[in-house]
């Protein structure tokens, strides 16, 4: 493995009784680089973040952080080695503020303590944007704060590796303009970033590379105007045929 690889994901196949969802499936993922996977709905997208956060476990193959195998390791061990993640739905704690949600973030995820977590939490919130909704309670939040919300819990467990699974889904042209200056900022800050993404305009603005997957497999990668461009791929993906 090269030096500065920081995720592997090498051969890994997942079933569902006989849907197989992950088809032998690998990729890797550059310290400081932001990946972009765009893919079909039920291409397999989700279900890798899965494989790379331990929600669920490979039928076949290897997830591996800075070459170490964590393919057996739970979620939370993963958290506290630095892979950090967004749900594409989010699930904020409703009847707690802004800051307990995310104060759960740096405790149970990152295992913070003391004054260090609460510091955590503040520089999550300003990174996000949402320092001055710190004392609010989540169920009161719009749409576009929910995702910062998840984006700032994600923030406070300090991951090396920030998994985006459909964050500017649902949000208006502006919204999700100002959601990608505020990744932009975090990708900037030295962290690795694997973005899954629909809004194809939002995973352009950032992404250094994009893989594309279809039926649980890699159907191109490469720079994004590469695999834009790909004949394959505007028709699996943007059905156009070519």
């Amino acid at each position: 493995m090269q030096s500065n690889v920081l995720l592997q994901v090498a051969n890994t196949s997942k079933s569902y009784g006989a849907l197989k969802v992950i088809d032998r499936l690998t990729l890797d993922l550059r310290a400081g680089e932001t990946l972009g996977i765009l893919g079909p709905n039920g291409a397999g997208k989700t279900t890798l973040f899965n494989l790379i956060s331990g929600d669920v476990r490979p039928d076949a193959g290897q997830v591996s952080l800075e070459g170490r195998d964590i393919t057996a390791l739970p979620p939370h061990q993963r958290c506290r080695l630095g892979i950090g993640r967004s749900y594409q739905i989010p699930h904020p704690f409703i009847g707690m503020t802004v800051f307990e949600n995310v104060l759960v973030g740096a405790t149970f995820g990152g295992a913070a303590r003391d004054s260090s977590a609460h510091d955590i939490c503040v520089d999550a919130l300003k990174r996000t944007g949402l320092i001055k909704k710190a004392n609010v309670l989540a169920r009161a939040l719009t749409l576009l704060d929910r995702k910062r919300l998840e984006l700032a819990r994600a923030l406070a467990t300090q991951p090396r590796l920030l998994l985006l699974d459909e964050i500017a889904g649902g949000l208006t042209e502006y919204e999700a303009r100002e959601l990608v200056e505020e990744i932009r900022q975090i990708k900037a800050a030295g962290v690795s970033i694997i973005w899954i993404e629909h809004v194809v305009h939002a995973l352009l603005a950032v992404a250094d590379r994009l893989i594309v997957i279809n039926f649980g497999q890699k159907l191109a990668e490469g720079t994004p105007r590469a695999v834009m461009d790909d004949p394959e791929v505007k028709r699996v993906y943007m059905g156009i045929e070519v």
